[in-house]
């Protein structure tokens, strides 16, 4: 077979992927192998693939990959979140391009409009996927508006409302004027923003008539929203704050509008923060609405669901918020009541959907009542029956789970699962899966039997869209209406979850909860999180900063393979990326080390006549150890789910110890042939690597497992069985380390001394007695080294170059002159460092509390470290006392 000379990944991926679609191998039904089931964080319908899904896709795929390559019946299924505002906002903003106000439209109409964008635009990311290599069951693909998901959360909603735990009020919601909708806290953003503190003066009522500049005729509060003056209904102190005790019990007048409202007093004001005195309006601030509800305060709602002013503002009726706090601001400075203004630094909530800000809004809304099932699901993963990875993250979950309030469900849009509230004409309503039903439970429960459907009017709101995706490990497998069908009893729990730490609380925790309450077990016993992907200068990567790289052109220019090395080398679970486009190009130069490595084994012609040489046999032996060293550690890293780690070590197995020792070990003469036994270990192990290194690099694994052997039809080393690990001979590892040693050193003197490499050169070895211990390895050091026969002496050898390997000394003896200042400088330099070496050794044994504390095996490692130093410098010092001839 002709192998091309450069590895080209975008003919080998697209070949491979459609092979693998083909036959079928993403594919999974249950059956009696051990299941190993990942459901992917379903990306929003509107997506297109960024960093954060490169990751977060990728870490899955190496998962999924291995698990396959155990024997484990693997499931990773695919899917896509509706996303009710993001997309909302998207088909509005579409339709408006079309001169189409949605105001204009019924629901029915918009939503044939979001249907259709949903069909157009939705498969985009998942399409991208492909290019990544995902090898997900694409049969099995899910959206959380399919009819069987959008059912279950239906009944889920109707079974949480009759258990009591849903219910209807009105409350303080976080309003994104944009959207036009009520959204959770957990998708508030908040900003540091630079503000203005507006100091104002209320008039004290009853002193019109004395003289305005009297302290005492006024009460001052510093705000950084004076449009909100419009909405005041009381002014509060602290009760011990001595400066305001001769109002309390007064009233004040709102400036501008002339209201007056009393002075209240309460602990929550912090006397040190402003003037002291804070005006309270309580439609518009969660604190206010609190104290409006204790001191029963009256509440005007000044703003309109699009952040303009309502009539009853009565100013400025109309005018945006902002603009609003301009006119206020210059209103109040013209009529005497402001005092002043400062520059002031303060955090601002944004909506995480549309960037816009947030307006505390009082509003009637659905709430989940969450402390009931937040309290299991805590305790699951503090018991670590869910174990999260990195263990830190549980102490923020725990914050959270202690801390819950309850989840605001519905929002005002059209593009979601419709809320299943039925309205009787005199406001009463019913909650039930379908329209049929509950005009049957209308009738009995309001004992009104004339009921017609027409009377029955559906609550206009649509579900939170997290109230859908905390079901996807249930739902995608059509376990809430069916919880006994053969898909849901197989694969769930699933096996593990790769998400981000900013949807902890949007997402996981209340996936385990639904998992408690709707299969009274968790959804998935592992969480990995992984972190943010962060540019050169550490900033988070966004279209905005302009500092995000396209994924696909990034997969164009360095191959999936590169671009999935790149992504991994660097992201411990947890930890953010620091993410540079040369750690891509590092993986494609992996991809070319390992092709040229291709070439060159394929490159020999193979004797089967010729008998395997000493150095050969050796090196085989060795690697096959070297092997099993590895595979025991990449066991523990998998394990530990720490990815990066097994990836590095994959790494140097193949590129340090396979392609730069072992390869030069065991390659032929220049045209001579290899023998049949050395050829076939090094294609076996050629094969293994290239299974190790499989789920992190799937295409140019899959192509080299193709061209190194024959394959039959349908054969794939995605379906291979993995390699195991089995007990190393670690006395080799040790052996071949010390001969590694020796032949850099001799390379080393070579190279400083500019002798040629083919000039054969002697090597003696001063014997002590044990350094017969890397003998095994002389035949390949002779080789590498360009060597006669390594000889042992008994004294050192005068005239010749030294170098020491641990305590042993070598010999090198040369024909030509010696430079003997050179090589004593060398040798001072290394005697310098020994020396430095050993003092840093003997402060740590100094020091009485290290000795005493640290483990008796710590103590004797440096104990070791101390006596081999003190046997170097001896050497050495001998060395330079015999080139100066003493």
């Amino acid at each position: 077979m002709e192998i091309p000379s450069k590895y080209n990944p975008a003919l080998v991926e697209d070949k491979w992927y459609q092979y693998w679609m083909e036959k079928g191998f993403f594919r999974s039904e249950p059956d009696e192998r051990e299941p190993y089931c990942i459901v992917i964080p379903p990306p929003n319908v509107t997506g297109v693939l960024h960093m954060g899904h490169m990751l977060n896709n990728t870490i899955q795929d190496v998962l999924v990959r291995r698990a396959r390559m155990q024997g484990k019946n693997t499931l990773w299924l695919p899917g896509t979140d509706h996303a009710s505002i993001a997309t909302e906002a998207r088909v509005v903003a579409r339709l408006k391009e079309q001169g189409i106000n949605k105001a204009s439209l019924t629901r029915e109409e918009f939503l044939e409009h979001a249907w259709e964008w949903r069909e157009k635009h939705g498969g985009i990311i998942l399409e991208q996927l492909k290019k990544l290599g995902a090898s997900c069951d694409w049969d099995r693909t899910r959206f959380t508006m399919d009819e069987e998901l959008y059912e279950s959360v239906i009944q889920v909603f109707v079974d949480l409302y009759n258990k009591g735990l849903i219910y209807r009020g009105v409350r303080m919601v976080n309003w994104d004027p944009r959207a036009l909708t009520a959204i959770s806290d957990e998708e508030v953003n908040y900003k540091e923003v630079n503000s203005k503190l507006y100091y104002v003066r209320y008039r004290v009522a009853g002193k019109e008539g004395d003289d305005p500049d009297k302290k005492e005729n006024w009460i001052v509060i510093a705000t950084t929203r004076p449009e909100t003056i419009l909405g005041d209904t009381a002014v509060c102190v602290h009760p011990e704050d001595e400066r305001f005790t001769h109002l309390h019990g007064k009233q004040v007048i709102v400036p501008l509008v002339n209201r007056p409202v009393p002075v209240i007093v309460d602990e929550y004001v912090d006397r040190e923060f402003g003037t002291g005195a804070l005006k309270i309006t309580p439609a518009h601030d969660i604190n206010d609405y609190n104290l409006g509800i204790k001191h029963k305060l009256k509440t005007i709602d000044i703003f309109n669901d699009n952040g303009t002013l309502s009539e009853q503002a009565e100013l400025f009726i109309g005018e945006d918020r902002f603009k609003a706090r301009d006119l206020v601001a210059e209103e109040l400075m013209q009529k005497g009541y402001l005092v002043k203004v400062e520059d002031y630094i303060n955090k601002v909530g944004y909506s995480e959907r549309t960037d816009e800000v947030i307006e505390p809004k009082l509003s009637i809304q659905w709430f989940l009542r969450m402390e009931e099932l937040a309290a299991p699901a805590l305790k699951v993963v503090i018991d670590e029956t869910v174990k999260f990875h990195p263990a830190k993250f549980k102490n923020t979950y725990r914050h959270w789970m202690e801390n819950v309030r309850d989840w605001c469900i519905s929002r005002q849009l059209w593009w979601g699962q419709r809320i299943p509230a039925y309205y009787l004409p005199d406001g009463d309503f019913v909650v039930a899966k379908t329209r049929a039903e509950a005009l049957q439970l209308a009738r009995e429960k309001y004992k009104q039997p004339e009921l017609r459907d027409e009377d029955l009017r559906q609550d206009e709101d649509v579900l939170d869209t997290w109230f859908s995706s905390w079901l996807w490990p249930i739902s995608v497998f059509d376990g809430i209406r069916h919880p006994d069908n053969p898909d849901i009893k197989y694969y769930y729990p699933t096996n593990d979850l790769v998400t981000a730490p900013e949807i902890l609380f949007f997402w996981v925790a209340r996936m385990i909860m639904a998992g408690l309450e709707y299969r009274k077990d968790i959804p998935f016993r592992n969480v990995y999180l992984t972190g943010i992907v962060r540019d050169k200068l550490g900033r988070k990567m966004s279209k905005s900063l302009g500092n995000s790289p396209d994924p696909i052109e990034l997969i164009k220019k360095y191959g999936a393979d590169g671009v999935r090395v790149g992504m991994l080398l660097t992201s411990p679970a947890g930890n953010d990326l620091p993410f540079d486009e040369v750690l891509c190009e590092q993986g494609r130069n992996f991809s070319n080390k390992i092709w040229n490595a291709l070439r060159l084994v394929k490159s020999w012609k193979v004797d089967k006549s010729i008998d395997q040489p000493d150095y050969a046999k050796v090196s085989s032996g060795w690697f096959q150890a070297k092997l099993n060293s590895t595979l025991e550690i990449l066991e523990d890293q998998y394990a530990k789910y720490r990815i990066s780690d097994a990836l590095m070590l994959v790494y140097k197995l193949i590129w340090d110890d396979f392609c730069s020792w072992y390869l030069e070990m065991i390659k032929p003469d220049y045209q001579a042939p290899i023998d049949q036994t050395t050829y076939d270990s090094t294609v076996d192990f050629f094969e293994q690597l290239m299974q190790v290194l499989h789920p992190f690099m799937p295409f140019i694994t899959e192509e080299i497992w193709h061209t190194i052997s024959e394959r039959g039809e349908g054969d794939s080393i995605m379906i291979c069985l993995a390699p195991k690990s089995h007990v190393a001979d670690e006395r080799i590892l040790e052996k071949f380390d010390f001969a590694r040693d020796i032949i850099v050193s001799v390379r080393s003197i070579r190279k400083e001394k500019n002798i040629p490499n083919r000039d054969r050169l002697e090597l003696k070895i001063k014997a002590n007695g044990d350094n017969h211990f890397s003998e095994v390895f002389h035949p390949v050091v002779e080789r590498l080294c360009n060597l006669e026969p390594i000889e042992y002496v008994g004294e050192k050898v005068e005239g010749a170059l030294s170098f020491l390997v641990k305590s042993t000394e070598f010999y090198i003896p040369v024909a030509h002159s010696l430079d003997i200042e050179g090589e004593i400088s060398r040798l001072q330099g290394e005697l310098d460092y020994a020396q430095g070496f050993l003092d840093s050794v003997m402060k740590k044994l100094g020091n009485e509390k290290f000795v005493k504390g640290a483990p008796e095996q710590v103590v004797a490692m440096e104990m070791k470290k101390k006596s081999d130093a003190e046997d170097k410098i001896r050497v050495i010092e001998e060395q330079i006392r015999a080139l100066r001839g003493q």
